[in-house]
């Protein structure tokens, strides 16, 4: 990774992110857009930012980081944990985690981030919301067979669960809809 001056490694929680800069050491931000931009103005030109893919928590601070021009890179955090445990590291803290991935990002070569526009962004959420409710959609259908199973099922349980389950299908087949909108609208526009 000799193109970049200085590789961050990037712990990022609900309400903080821990740094730890390969020239710089250890900071802690808030994970919100005040930390952001603080985190930004400490960066020198050549900069290169490391950080796990933690499902909701890492999007924002990588979106702001891409938009503002700054490389980022998303990690698969097994990649991470396999690299941590090689190093037969037993040290589990966020600022240890930081360390460990801005190590990761100085010996493994990492992708550069793309980030999404807004219309891939929102169908990423619908595609999300969608498997939530394909989940608990055939959690509903087994708790309902278990129901009937049992020979006498009670009629306020199994009257609430049919509801229950006509109310997903009718939220899947909107969430269906509103996906394939936009995803029609986003390649009609490319």
């Amino acid at each position: 990774m000799d193109k970049y001056k200085e590789t961050f490694g990037v712990d990022i929680s609900k309400d903080v992110f821990d740094v730890y800069g390969s020239e710089g050491g250890h900071s802690q931000f808030k994970n919100d857009s005040s930390g952001f931009k603080l985190f930004v103005s400490t960066l020198a030109v050549d900069t290169l930012v490391v950080m796990e893919a933690t499902g909701y928590y890492h999007y924002r601070l990588a979106q702001f980081l891409y938009k503002n021009g700054i490389p980022v890179s998303v990690v698969n955090p097994l990649s991470v944990k396999r690299f941590i445990q090689m190093k037969l590291s037993k040290i589990k803290t966020d600022k240890s985690d930081a360390k460990a991935i801005c190590d990761y990002g100085l010996s493994t070569e990492v992708a550069l981030y793309n980030a999404l526009n807004d219309v891939q962004a929102e169908c990423l959420q619908l595609f999300r919301l969608l498997d939530s409710y394909l989940k608990k959609r055939t959690a509903t259908k087994n708790k309902l067979h278990g129901e009937e199973v049992l020979g006498i099922p009670s009629k306020y349980v199994y009257r609430s669960l049919k509801r229950n389950l006509k109310h997903l299908d009718k939220r899947s087949r909107e969430l269906k809809l509103a996906y394939w909108s936009l995803s029609n609208k986003n390649s009609n526009s490319n």
